[in-house]
This record gives structure tokens, sequence and C-alpha cells, in this order.
């Protein structure tokens, strides 16, 4: 992959604050960068627009809705991307490391890649106490199980749109990150972890800013871990 037709995946509700610094700091290499307004009430759309992002709109709300949106539509694009990128609309992540994030793609053939956010380069405060407990207890869970190397489930990640599809991807909200893991293993792609950059979202969070949210998503988290164990 001298030159990769690379697609970038944006889930956004009610970012507009934040999402053209995002789609402003992706790398020139990106060929489209698409952002999916999960029903947004603000100027998501509006301001992705102006920053050059194809917009779509999906008004079910849910992370993995959004996500689905987005492969819906580049699976129906006469030419398929070699590399899609998933990125969160919040500007937590830095979407300049993204070239970081596909070499192991682009130079070792790998299959997926995760950008975790270790430790020593999260910013204070980034994560909550919930989303650290949970990553802790899911990527746990998973070496025990499946004999995982994954560290964690940051939400900024490649992969080969061809393993992208061959994953059948359904969650369609909280679960969306840890079924694609789980099937990556399942189906024993190859992967590895990138470590990343991590800051303070700007806006508050639709997941781990609220109790319910992050009560559903380590539900829906262990659910899936759960379920795959028992389908092994």
């Amino acid at each position: 992959m001298n030159h990769p037709y690379i697609c970038v995946i944006i889930p956004a509700y009610n970012e507009e604050a934040s999402i053209g610094k995002v789609i402003k700091a992706i790398p020139k290499i990106v060929s489209e960068v698409i952002v999916v307004s999960n029903n947004s009430s603000d100027n998501t759309e509006t301001v992705a627009k102006k920053a050059g992002a194809t917009v779509l709109i999906e008004k079910n709300k849910g992370y993995g809705y959004a996500c689905l949106k987005g492969i819906k539509y580049i699976s129906e694009k006469e030419k398929k991307p070699d590399i899609v990128v998933f990125l969160d609309g919040d500007y937590s992540d830095y979407p300049e490391e993204l070239t970081k994030i596909i070499t192991p793609i682009t130079e070792n053939n790998l299959d997926f890649v995760v950008g975790a956010r270790v430790k020593h380069l999260r910013e204070k405060g980034s994560m909550t106490l919930p989303q650290i407990f949970g990553n802790w207890l899911a990527t746990t869970l998973m070496r025990i199980i499946y004999k995982s190397k994954f560290t964690d489930l940051g939400p900024f990640r490649a992969i080969k749109y061809d393993t992208l599809m061959l994953l059948n991807m359904e969650d369609k909200t909280y679960g969306w990150t840890v079924e694609m893991q789980l099937k990556v293993l399942k189906k024993k792609f190859s992967y590895v972890e990138i470590p990343v950059n991590y800051r303070n979202r700007i806006g508050t969070s639709k997941v781990s800013g609220t109790i319910k949210g992050a009560i559903f998503a380590g539900f829906k988290i262990l659910w899936w871990i759960f379920k795959y164990s028992i389908k092994k």
C-alpha cells in the first residue's frame, strides 16, 4: 500500500464546538472524511460541511447506528477504500496521529489497529474512573477468555476495508468497539495496539458523562464478551 485510499468515519452527536477542529487536523492523505450526525440538534452538520466533510444523517441514536451508516455509505461507493479509520468527533483524539495508526497496515500488512490510550499519554481527567475501570475489566476478561493482547477499547482505530466487511458488524449502541475487537479475535485477523495521546474532550461526554450512559455501556460491553465466550 504505497498510496492507500483512506476514508475516515466520525460519529458525531452535537459536536459543533469540536467537529471543525477534528476535520482540520486530519492528515491530507485521507481521501474522504465522513461525519455521521447522530440526529444532532445543534450546528454539527453545518460546521462539518464547511470544513469539507461528507455529512450523513442517522436519526437513530447510538454510536453503532452512526458507524453502520458510514459503513453502508462507503460500501455503496464505486471505489472502495483500502483502509477505514474510525475517530471520535469530540477532539479528545489527536487526528494528526492517523498516520501512526495506519502504518502497521500499510507497512506490515496487518488487518486492524487500535489506538491505545496509555496512562502516560493521557491528559489528566480525560478518562473518567468508570471508563478506566471498564477498560481494565473488559480487556482483562478478553485476555483470560480469548488470550487477547488488547489493553484498551479506544475509539481511534484503523482497519482494512475488506476485513471490516468480513466482521459483519451489528451492534448499534455502546458495544460497537468491543464487538469489533472480539470479532477480530474470533476470526484470527492480525492486530496491534499503537499508543496514542488523549486529551479532555470538548463538551460533555454522552456516555461516560452520565450515570445512565456509563451503566449501559458497561452492560453492553460485558454482554458481548460473555456472548462470544459461550459461542466458543
